[in-house]
């Protein structure tokens, strides 16, 4: 037998568990041939803290092995395919964490040197050992195509700067048509990216406006390009996410975007680079802009489902979806109100609407109801006529967004509710009573409403409540602790040794709500964070980068938390998604039995996380 059979076990072995199943055969055979197999009876110490620097990378094999932190008492189980101390190898640092076989265990031993070696000629591997989490995440992405069969290719999670740009020549304003076009043949260019004077953005012209602005109009070839040039066109750092370029075309209407760097332009890149090639994300804000009816946006919800789908199909990662999809559902809500107004009149009271909830984080996926208030000031101080006109108007608006595919509020947290339509004034002295009084129902309440954001109207009103609510949770230490109390009531489903628990739903069926035990750990405690760090962000995750920024949490744990909240929710898209397509309804329990193995490995990780985040949470406030 050559030596390459007799590896061929432990590389068909390696080959069934992640990070090893994206890793090429040399490099598999390589770690066969270094790693030897090594065995653990029930209950014996393969790692510990006081054995000094941590000296092999370990896999297991067959058997289980529990981690024991000690101080705190927790405990996690490690199974078939998992590995372990990465990190204390990295740190070349003794564990922190004991590691005791809970059963007779084999693991593959992999000395320091080794493991250092294989970081360095594996990219996988050292991308894996480097961010953990996120690089099982990433293989998930990978592997959460089912729809379409081929690898997962959605950018909407890369930097701009790293997209294929469109090929585009940059003009300032007073260059004339005929030498931009002159350049942009030359170089075959689709776009002339126009600046000012200091090189900062000021507009676009792409093929179509040429032959719109320029051919059809007749308009002279010495005419400046900056008279040209869509002024309107969005603008970003290449720095930025894809998906803030998914949002800004998205609410513009627009197929291309501006790309800066450190203020001046240094491209354009299009729609299609965006999303992926998928060019149905601003035909479908269009045609929501273009609806002439509620009728016919009732019609584009479909559309919208599919195009969401797709995105999932294309491994697209949950917090860019969730942040397309609030900006799809922002639009619907806008052109109903605008429809009903076209209809109806304008009321003599100005208004701005808010959004609650998972809308008011834009945070919302296919599963969603309406979550809404009013926020008004009447010119003329009546309250209650004000209020009566802006009641009845609440009402056909939200009868116009069930229409479209957002159903009524069970619980009644609607602008048509007398409670959800108020002044400035009522709506602080709403907030302040809850604040000082911190009843179960006001801390209920608070996890809904103290997420608004402005959707329509004047947003200044909106954001003047949110520094008073602010200021007014800061200098209440005692509704913050109530706070933590409440956030710690939502824990994980993690049994003693941190296997996942799973009990029974209303229909009998084995499972975890990924709403309830998953995502709320993350979005009350981010909520907390950022109220008593002065954030106004209301999204999870930009909660949590803007507390990070403030000082209030370590960089390398805040990673860890947005990973884990983002796998959750993509694992709950996920599930809407194939719902929706065989025609069941939507809930959010899973069963993880029902999981492959790479999710349900990721799964259990993410929870762990969840509860870490409640420990943080924990410590903060002595509870």
């Amino acid at each position: 037998m050559s030596d390459t059979d007799a590896l061929q076990p432990t590389v068909d072995f390696l080959r069934r568990h992640a990070p090893f199943a994206q890793m090429g055969t040399a490099e598999l055979q390589s770690l066969a041939a270094r790693a030897k197999l090594a065995f653990f009876a029930r209950g014996e110490v393969i790692t510990a803290p006081e054995q000094g620097p941590a000296e092999y990378f370990y896999i297991i094999k067959q058997g289980r092995v529990r981690g024991e932190t000690g101080g705190d008492g927790e405990a996690w189980e490690l199974v078939t395919g998992e590995s372990f101390p990465i990190g204390a190898l990295l740190g070349h640092r003794p564990v922190r964490t004991r590691h005791r076989a809970v059963e007779d265990t084999f693991c593959f031993e992999l000395p320091r040197s080794e493991f250092d070696r294989l970081r360095e000629a594996s990219p996988v591997f050292g991308d894996f050992c480097a961010r953990r989490l996120a690089s099982l995440l990433d293989q998930a992405l990978r592997r959460g195509a089912p729809a379409s069969g081929t690898p997962a290719s959605s950018p909407l999670g890369t930097p701009l700067g790293e997209l294929t740009p469109t090929p585009a020549v940059i003009a300032p304003a007073s260059t004339a048509l005929r030498d931009a076009l002159t350049e942009l043949e030359r170089d075959e260019g689709e776009a002339i990216a126009v600046t000012d004077a200091a090189g900062h953005p000021a507009g676009i012209i792409t093929l179509r406006d040429i032959a719109t602005r320029v051919t059809l109009a007749g308009r002279d070839l010495a005419t400046p390009v900056g008279e040209l040039a869509d002024a309107e066109a969005p603008a970003l750092d290449i720095t930025a996410p894809a998906w803030a370029a998914a949002r800004a075309l998205a609410e513009s209407g627009r197929r291309h975007l501006l790309l800066t760097r450190d203020g001046a332009v240094a491209g354009v890149v299009s729609e299609a680079a965006v999303v992926g090639g998928d060019a149905g994300l601003v035909a479908l804000a269009r045609a929501i802009a273009d609806a002439p009816d509620i009728a016919a946006l009732a019609a584009l919800q479909a559309d919208v489902h599919a195009f969401i789908g797709r995105l999932l199909a294309q491994g697209a990662g949950a917090d860019a979806i969730t942040r397309v999809v609030a900006t799809l559902n922002d639009r619907l809500t806008r052109a109903v109100i605008h429809h009903i107004l076209a209809e109806h009149g304008r009321p003599r009271t100005a208004f701005t609407w808010l959004a609650f909830g998972s809308e008011g984080r834009g945070e919302q996926t296919l599963k969603t109801d309406q979550d809404n208030g009013i926020l008004f000031e009447p010119a003329d101080g009546d309250v209650e006529a004000a209020r009566a006109e802006l009641l009845s108007l609440a009402g056909t608006i939200n009868d116009g967004l069930a229409r479209v595919g957002f159903p009524l509020c069970p619980g009644n947290i609607m602008a048509s509710n007398p409670d959800c339509c108020l002044t400035a004034g009522e709506w602080r002295e709403r907030f302040a009573r809850w604040i000082d009084q911190g009843t179960p129902q006001h801390l209920l309440n608070a996890t809904v409403f103290f997420d608004f954001r402005p959707l329509w109207g004047d947003p200044e009103p909106a954001a003047a409540l949110r520094g008073w609510l602010g200021e007014a949770v800061a200098a209440n230490s005692r509704f913050r602790r109530q706070m933590a109390e409440n956030a710690l009531r939502n824990r994980p489903p993690l049994g003693l040794f941190g296997e996942i628990k799973r009990s029974a739903g209303d229909d009998g069926r084995p499972g975890v709500d990924l709403k309830v035990q998953g995502l709320a750990p993350f979005v009350d405690a981010a909520r907390l964070l950022a109220l008593a760090h002065g954030v106004a962000a209301t999204h999870t995750l930009d909660r949590l980068e803007a507390v990070v920024t403030a000082g209030g949490l370590d960089p390398d744990d805040a990673s860890a938390w947005r990973d884990a909240y983002e796998f959750i929710q993509w694992l709950r898209m996920e599930q809407h998604r194939r719902q929706a397509a065989a025609g069941e309804p939507l809930d959010n329990r899973v069963d993880p039995d029902g999981l492959n193995e790479l999710h349900r490995r990721i799964l259990k990780e993410a929870f762990r996380q969840a509860r870490k985040l409640q420990a943080r949470l924990a410590l903060d406030y002595q509870l």
